[in-house]
């Protein structure tokens, strides 16, 4: 790989680049800008009554790993989606300490995680998504919360339902105030 290539030694490229927001753009054009980048991390902020939007990236994908790091405020609500259909959720939930249907790593309204792993409010998460064809695992603060799950249906706050085709990465962000320190993407073949 060249010298000053954006693909990481293990495939992965960033989607993020912690300086703006290149390679992004609102869900719905003259929606709220809430979105902004921080220090180096990309900031929803729905304080104060705001009515925020959902932050879609430029380019599609088809079969890919995605790795992610995210910070959610107390009591809030948010989501990553896969091809901008499949919804990985992210929620406040820690204190539950079990899982629930809608919970934090939830595959929305398909599955919820096999096994509780949510860390507090202001923690940082980590989580990486894999989906190759309708499979789906998901491995939340080093936890496998999902082996192999089929989702052959969009699970709802959907871009489309053509699931059979790439799509873009969505960021859920009407919800609730989430941050996020590192997005980045190796595709599958």
């Amino acid at each position: 790989m060249a010298a000053g290539s954006a693909f990481a030694a293990d495939g992965f490229r960033p989607l993020f680049n912690g300086k703006d927001l290149g390679g992004w753009k609102l869900r719905k054009e003259g929606g709220d800008k809430t979105w902004s980048v921080k220090d180096g991390i990309l900031v929803n902020d729905v304080s104060g009554g705001k009515h925020g939007t959902d932050l879609v990236s430029e380019e599609k994908f088809r079969d890919f790993v995605l790795r992610y790091e995210y910070k959610i405020a107390k009591r809030a609500n948010s989501g990553v989606y896969l091809r901008g259909r499949i919804e990985i959720q992210v929620l406040d939930d820690f204190e539950r300490g079990t899982p629930t249907p809608g919970g934090n790593g939830a595959i929305y309204k398909i599955a919820p995680v096999a096994k509780f792993a949510s860390k507090p409010a202001d923690e940082w998460q980590t989580a990486e998504a894999t989906i190759k064809g309708d499979k789906v695992t998901v491995i939340l603060n080093g936890e496998k919360v999902h082996d192999n799950v089929t989702v052959d249906k969009a699970t709802g706050g959907e871009l489309d339902k053509n699931m059979d085709q790439p799509g873009p990465i969505m960021l859920q962000g009407d919800h609730g105030s989430i941050s996020f320190r590192k997005i980045e993407i190796k595709e599958l073949k």
